[in-house]
């Protein structure tokens, strides 16, 4: 699949967002925020998540019927185009800064050469779009059959085009720390509903505390996601969880979404350091994160944040 192929499937729309079609279906790009907070519960758009919005006739459609109606010899087709959707909406957006979290199925790429020629499609795309490879986060989505070889000689090839690594679904057995080994990632996503189940009660608590400080002490970003309500963020504030993400801040939008207006740039200066985390000895506060996070005692409670937080209905 050649990039040109693939941009020829996008369709720029009035409002500005890119769409895309296959067959019946018209894809469009929900862009899901994840933010920072300092210490005082002030929040700010590190990056976004892209997720795929389906419709067929203006009715949507799940994901998860969306996908497996994709035929066999067009999956790795979808895959790509999916991605570029998501890239091409978030550089519409304008902003300066703000990262972008794509899912990649490394298993969908057999060879080599399937696999630098995917990378390098992203790579035009970024370009494309008015974003550098170093925003664009590939998340890795492994699966048991996956060669670990395989899986490192993808990982080298995006590193070595600027891009960075995350994993998610992180929790505490084996694979995880064989995961971490291997892949080396810049950003770690815990498992949302294991997240949750620990901010219950004060072992697990004290566990993800210890966890969130092991990951950046191997030069990685945690992230918790799934987070539903405010108490949740109070905690994961305590625990100095550098980024979050999930209802208690903002519901995924359909590109070109209301973030610019809502949560606007700040023109402070860059919250993260561009390097990848393996150019960096250990993780370090001052160059990824805001700051406030990590320059006052946290404090559970007394959250300020926009207004408009809450109060959103889709």
């Amino acid at each position: 699949m050649t990039a040109s192929s693939i941009f020829s499937k996008l369709s720029r729309q009035g409002d500005g967002s890119w769409t895309a079609a296959y067959g019946a279906f018209v894809l469009q790009s929900a862009l899901q925020p994840i933010f920072s907070q300092d210490a005082e519960g002030h929040v700010e758009v590190e990056a976004f998540e892209g997720l795929i919005r389906p419709n067929r006739a203006g009715d949507p459609v799940r994901p998860a019927e969306f996908f497996p109606a994709v035929a066999r010899e067009d999956k790795v087709m979808i895959d790509s185009l999916c991605r570029t959707l998501h890239i091409f909406n978030t550089g519409a957006l304008g902003r300066k800064r703000a990262k972008l979290f794509v899912n990649f199925h490394p298993g969908l790429f057999v060879t080599a050469a399937d696999i630098r020629r995917e990378v390098e499609l992203m790579r035009l795309a970024a370009n494309e779009s008015g974003m550098t490879p170093a925003r664009i986060v590939c998340e890795i989505t492994q699966k048991e059959n996956d060669s670990a070889d395989m899986l490192a000689h993808f990982v080298d090839e995006l590193r070595a085009r600027g891009f960075q690594i995350a994993i998610d679904e992180y929790g505490a057995d084996e694979r995880d720390a064989a995961r971490m080994k291997l892949l080396k990632p810049d950003f770690v996503k815990f498992e949302a509903s294991w997240v949750k189940e620990f901010l219950e009660n004060s072992a697990g608590y004290a566990l993800l505390g210890v966890m969130v400080r092991q990951i950046k002490e191997q030069g990685a970003v945690p992230i918790f996601e799934g987070l539903e309500d405010l108490r949740q963020a109070d905690l994961c504030q305590n625990l100095e969880v550098p980024l979050l993400q999930g209802y208690a801040f903002a519901r995924p939008e359909i590109a070109p979404t209301s973030f610019n207006e809502e949560f606007p740039e700040s023109t402070d200066g860059p919250g993260f350091d561009t390097r990848p985390s393996h150019e960096l000895e250990r993780y370090n506060p001052d160059l990824h994160m805001p700051k406030s996070i990590y320059s006052a005692s946290p404090q559970l409670g007394g959250l300020r944040r926009a207004a408009t937080f809450g109060k959103r209905t889709r």
